[in-house]
């Protein structure tokens, strides 16, 4: 059986910093000279060298009246309160599961903060811990909100809301947190029959849509890994996949609207084909001119 293999030099690929807008802002390299003059205080991401303040980072510069920082381009995620998170279960210990969610360290999912199977508000007994893995288990997938921050910068999670809890069948795309803009909702369904939950911290899912009944007699624990998802719904999946791809390889926001607009650019394409340098240009292109036209 014969295979075709695509073999690309670096000299024939496609310069995505075309895209680049006239607003974008300047980057900083580690040891650069920020400013040289008087008065300025450094803040994250900056140090000193004699009356030079310099970058310690790659990243853009934010200042804040005298005030300056500069925010990497490449980062852990930093949690707030409220924020939507992704995120896959490392541990189970006493009382609280431990939760891998792109950040620094690991956050805890305390067992008073999940909704139990048939929704009973009530406190959580040895029986209650002891049912612990079978709940939720190392390597599985969940959606759930930041709800306070511990001293030591780790998070403590919730899953009390319905639209939280266990993930099932779909696909996990991670992107740099900072490319996920934040809006009032992270939880889409998309007009082409998926489901896409954006989060915070960086991690994206995908998966097909459901009914919002779906889940709320067991807290949000459900897992239905038994019944196939259907060919059709396979594909939508994946082209999203490779669209969000797409988007967070040219340094786009992704947002409802720009993942719908690069859905639709993507149609003409085969799904492998998005794949390609060409592919993604012209996919992000599109994008962003769409976008343009709208901010107008």
């Amino acid at each position: 059986m014969s295979t075709n293999v695509q073999i690309r030099l670096a000299r024939d690929r496609v310069n995505n910093e075309l895209l680049a807008s006239d607003r974008t802002p300047r980057l900083y390299t580690p040891g650069e000279v920020i400013t040289a003059q008087q008065g300025y205080m450094r803040g994250h991401g900056t140090y000193m060298e004699g009356d030079d303040i310099k970058s310690s980072v790659a990243g853009v510069m934010e200042k804040v009246n005298k005030l300056i920082c500069i925010k990497p381009l490449k980062s852990r995620y930093v949690g707030e309160i409220g924020d939507v998170v992704v995120g896959r279960i490392t541990e189970v210990q006493q009382k609280r599961w431990k939760v891998d969610t792109n950040a620094r360290l690991e956050a805890a999912l305390l067992l008073s903060s999940v909704n139990l199977p048939g929704g009973e508000l009530r406190r959580r007994g040895v029986e209650d811990e002891q049912m612990m893995r079978k709940y939720l288990k190392e390597g599985d997938l969940i959606s759930a909100e930041v709800q306070n921050i511990f001293q030591d910068g780790s998070l403590s999670l919730h899953t009390r809301s319905l639209k939280y809890g266990k993930l099932s069948q779909g696909v996990l795309v991670k992107v740099f947190p900072s490319l996920v803009k934040r809006c009032k909702t992270h939880f889409h369904n998309l007009p082409c029959g998926a489901t896409v939950i954006l989060g915070n911290n960086g991690f994206v899912w995908i998966a097909p849509t459901t009914s919002a009944e779906d889940g709320e007699e067991d807290g949000g624990f459900n897992q239905n890994l038994q019944e196939a998802v259907a060919k059709s719904d396979r594909e939508v999946i994946v082209r999203l996949r490779n669209t969000i791809t797409a988007l967070a390889n040219c340094k786009l926001m992704l947002f409802d609207t720009s993942i719908q607009y690069a859905y639709e650019a993507s149609l003409k394409y085969e799904v492998h084909e998005l794949l390609s340098q060409e592919a993604i240009f012209d996919v992000c292109f599109i994008t962003q001119h769409r976008l343009k036209l709208h901010e107008d």
